[in-house]
């Protein structure tokens, strides 16, 4: 793959053979975001676990203390006076059945998380070919099938993100922009770790975190030390 000129510069900076400590990789990604906008900036962690075992699955969600920097547009599966508390705590669409064709046939998925209450979880069902794929199912393992929309509307605008393993056991999130200040983004990358380390599968044997790497939208990685985890 070639890279422009941008990029080759910026990964003069980095020293491939070093894993950094996490303040020094957070400057470093920095430093090496030099896209003309606001880059995301994203972690992406190797595991040793085999998802394809239920009990080696990993999946939850972290509030990330200063949020992500993006807008995110919710979507709320609700019925009766939950459409009302709903609609009060910010969603920026609520609804039930009458959103499936929507969904379904016209294609519609201007949204970034789905949040739905139990009881609606049957209409949602109908939905899992489409949502599921683009990993927007609702789940309460995420918080994202529950009672108090009230709550997860809230923790969701404030900066919470879903992690879950990928088929090759890798974890990709966000942890915020190139614009957020250094102890921002090393806030956000120790509460996302933390999490990460907690959700480690009580049924793993040999090492669970094998490479973590913090990179910008368009930068180079940068390797973290995973000693410290």
């Amino acid at each position: 793959m070639k890279h422009g000129k941008k990029y080759v510069e910026a990964a003069k900076q980095v020293d491939r053979s070093v894993a950094y400590e996490p303040a020094d990789a957070v400057a470093l990604v920095k430093k090496t975001a030099v896209a003309k906008f606001d880059e995301t900036i994203e972690v992406h962690i190797r595991t040793g676990c085999d998802g394809r075992h239920a009990e080696q699955q990993i999946r939850g969600a972290v509030v990330l203390p200063n949020g992500t920097g993006k807008t995110v547009k919710v979507l709320v599966f609700a019925k009766g006076d939950k459409v009302n508390e709903a609609e009060a705590a910010g969603a920026d669409y609520v609804g039930g059945e009458e959103l499936i064709p929507k969904i379904q046939n016209d294609g519609w998925l201007d949204f970034d998380v789905v949040v739905a209450t139990p009881d609606m979880m049957g209409v949602v069902g109908r939905l899992g070919k489409v949502l599921g794929p683009k990993g927007l199912m609702p789940n309460p393992k995420a918080g994202t099938v529950t009672m108090d929309v009230t709550k997860a509307i809230n923790d969701i605008k404030a900066g919470k993100i879903e992690y879950r393993l990928d088929k090759s056991n890798i974890i990709h999130v966000p942890i915020g922009k190139a614009s957020f200040e250094e102890g921002k983004l090393q806030e956000n990358f120790d509460a996302l770790m933390e999490a990460i380390v907690k959700a480690k599968p009580s049924a793993l044997k040999g090492q669970y975190l094998k490479s973590i790497t913090l990179t910008s939208t368009m930068g180079p990685g940068v390797k973290v030390s995973v000693a410290k985890f």
